[in-house]
């Protein structure tokens, strides 16, 4: 009886599929019922079109340290941020991982918090559960579960004027990423005899900034005010959050690609692809705003309008940081955006971008998407954890916010000048077409 069954099974499973094909008369017209797609634009970015370009120095190379001569590159579309990452997005990456690690503890013998994963084939409970962010957290079950989420705050000697303040150091991101760049690496045969678990990449990220960084990258200085207020303070929302390292920038591209694709999930539509930095060619390729070979954002040779005034916040001369409207970081979109849309692609704070530092890098990188990336573990030499920097920041002088100028910080590293924006690779030719 029970082969019986088995037989009645396959045998409507093939009667089905022989239904499906008939409409079709016997000729090849694809799957059917495939949804039209659009990719949908990100809030808070602007569409980058296709293009070829001129990648390099745009003025006499003086210290003749020849890391930007120029090249003929394409670059294909993408979603950028309109404006650098600024102290409250970040704020809300920051909140949701501290969410998230109150609903695991809470959730450890209450399964308000939690929900069992079940098996996709027989739809029983595992042993595995997923954080429930449907039930709201009230602070009456911070209060409850006081004792489960203890070790979240400060202890001890450490607690300061008898207030109740998060430890910082335990708000830590862990996230999951399939390494493509190693499977590619390996021809077709050899892969398949590899399991997919190999390439499974685990990271955890602690994600709270810096906020000491004015006070450390400046020897002799008093800058303990906006190092103290910088991050925190609502006055400071809108300005580039600083004091994030390369990993951190990361980490928030991996969050925000979830944060938007769960939405997308539950709503019954296609994902997007992945929130990432820019490699250092898109980013430039942005910041010229469809200008080739001009100098700066704005396109022309010259940091000041016909008025005087400075079209970007960087240091016009020594000493004087504020002749520019703005001694530290300022507001984002402060100043006029370029062609494509763009705020403070030169100076506010340098901008982290995917790519590796290597002063050949344009001689030797294809003139297709062009990019060089080596992902540094913490045993690496310190030359291979550099990342390219650009647009130069508030304390830089005029030659580093223009458009071809290359430098670098370390991975690792976190200051008080150096902030990031994300982008995201367009699906499809172009937004122009209409399917």
């Amino acid at each position: 009886m029970k082969q019986f069954k088995w037989f009645f099974f396959l045998a409507l499973a093939a009667t089905m599929s022989s239904c499906g094909l008939s409409s079709d008369q016997g000729e090849l017209t694809g799957v059917g019922n495939r949804s039209a797609w659009f990719h949908p634009q990100p809030y808070g970015t602007v569409y980058i079109p296709s293009g070829t370009i001129h990648v390099g120095a745009n003025e006499q190379d003086i210290p003749n340290a020849m890391i930007a001569p120029n090249k003929q590159i394409t670059i294909t579309a993408f979603y950028m941020d309109e404006t650098e990452i600024t102290n409250n997005e970040y704020r809300q990456f920051v909140d949701e991982v501290l969410d998230s690690i109150m609903r695991d503890k809470l959730g450890a013998d209450n399964d308000k918090f939690r929900t069992p994963l079940l098996d996709p084939f027989t739809e029983e409970e595992t042993d595995q559960y997923a954080i429930n962010y449907k039930v709201r957290l009230e602070q009456e079950d911070v209060k409850n579960g006081a004792d489960a989420i203890r070790e979240l705050f400060y202890q001890g000697d450490e607690i300061y004027y008898r207030t109740i303040q998060v430890d910082v150091r335990k708000l830590k991101y862990k996230y999951h990423y399939v390494d493509l760049r190693a499977a590619a690496q390996l021809h077709k045969q050899d892969a398949y005899k590899r399991s997919r678990a190999d390439f499974i990449k685990e990271q955890i990220v602690e994600v709270y900034p810096d906020t000491l960084v004015f006070m450390r990258d400046f020897t002799y200085a008093y800058n303990e005010p906006i190092s103290t207020m910088y991050y925190w303070h609502p006055k400071y929302d809108d300005y580039p959050v600083v004091g994030v390292n390369w990993k951190q920038a990361r980490a928030f591209c991996n969050w925000r690609t979830t944060h938007l694709n769960s939405f997308y999930s539950v709503n019954g539509e296609n994902g997007v692809t992945s929130f990432r930095l820019p490699t250092e060619y898109e980013w430039e390729y942005a910041a010229r705003g469809g200008r080739d070979q001009t100098m700066y954002p704005w396109g022309g040779p010259f940091v000041r309008n016909a008025k005087g005034c400075a079209l970007a916040n960087f240091k016009p001369g020594r000493g004087d940081y504020g002749a520019d409207g703005g001694v530290y970081p300022i507001r984002v979109a402060s100043y006029f955006p370029n062609d494509y849309g763009l705020y403070d692609m030169s100076g506010n704070v340098a901008e982290w971008t995917i790519t590796s530092f290597a002063e050949s890098a344009h001689l030797f990188t294809h003139d297709l998407n062009s990019d060089y990336q080596y992902d540094a573990k913490d045993e690496d030499s310190e030359t291979l954890k550099r990342k390219v920097l650009r647009g130069g920041s508030w304390k830089d002088i005029a030659h580093y916010i223009n458009n071809g100028a290359r430098t670098y910080e370390y991975q690792d590293s976190a200051n008080s000048y150096t902030g990031f924006r994300s982008v995201m690779s367009y699906v499809g030719r172009s937004n122009r077409d209409k399917k």
